[in-house]
């Protein structure tokens, strides 16, 4: 699997969205939040806008936040956030935790607002070679569904959803708590390690303006918006 092609495609909005200023003022970093791909009301009326614009312009900009104010406190220099989360044994113990979770936050949301698209824009399925792969490994796109499902609904709490490329360039389905992903080396049992190309957020505030406590309803439903193109491409890196 060739992970840094993945992160150059995949996460090159994450990737790229830790700018310095220089090395004169090396002290001084700036996040940048890529703007969404379709507007706010989009999704609707599988997710709606209310919702989009409070998950996008207020909790994942509070990540944004939160973690260049951990960057600096732990006076860490890098443009790449996917790299740094996949490793964070060289992270400050004091500054760890929030490097963590304010990390993952602005990883996998960027991700997210990236594996969705308005009903109907694409493809309603995996096709192709992801299609056949999604098939053999797991006996149908039903049965998939149910799998991946089944990791949202009992994911206890906050975290994710995922479909993973392993290293033996296997897929699989897997979740995690809090922000954290797949990629976070010594924090993620080995067993759910891999490359994500697809995930979901399961945090209620995803979720809860429209569906309240009904998280299973919240998970039918955005496979309506699931743009199984990003998904593809992902695929096609992490296999590369």
């Amino acid at each position: 699997m060739n992970r840094r092609f993945f992160i150059t495609t995949t996460g090159a909005a994450v990737a790229g969205s830790l700018i310095s200023t220089g090395a004169q003022a090396a002290s001084v970093i700036t996040l940048e939040q890529a703007a969404l791909p379709y507007p706010a009301e989009a999704l609707e009326p599988h997710i709606d806008a209310t919702t989009m614009n409070i998950h996008f312009g207020k909790h994942h900009v509070a990540y944004i936040t939160n973690l260049t104010k951990a960057l600096e406190t732990a006076k860490i220099q890098t443009r790449n956030i996917v790299e740094l989360i996949s490793d964070l044994s060289k992270v400050p113990a004091d500054s760890l935790a929030a490097i963590r979770n304010n990390g993952g936050g602005h990883v996998n949301h960027t991700w997210f607002w990236q594996w969705m698209a308005p009903a109907g824009s694409g493809p309603s399925a995996p096709e192709g070679k992801l299609g056949e792969a999604i098939q053999s490994t797991f006996g149908s796109l039903d049965d998939f569904k149910k799998l991946f499902g089944e990791a949202g609904t009992k994911r206890f709490g906050s975290g994710w959803a995922w479909l993973i490329v392993k290293k033996d360039g296997k897929l699989a389905v897997t979740s995690t708590p809090n922000q954290d992903n797949p990629l976070m080396k010594g924090l993620v049992p080995d067993a759910d390690l891999g490359t994500p190309i697809l995930g979901l957020d399961v945090w209620e505030h995803a979720y809860y303006l429209k569906y309240q406590n009904k998280r299973p309803d919240y998970i039918t439903a955005w496979w309506n918006v699931v743009n199984w193109t990003a998904v593809a491409k992902g695929y096609e890196a992490a296999k590369a």
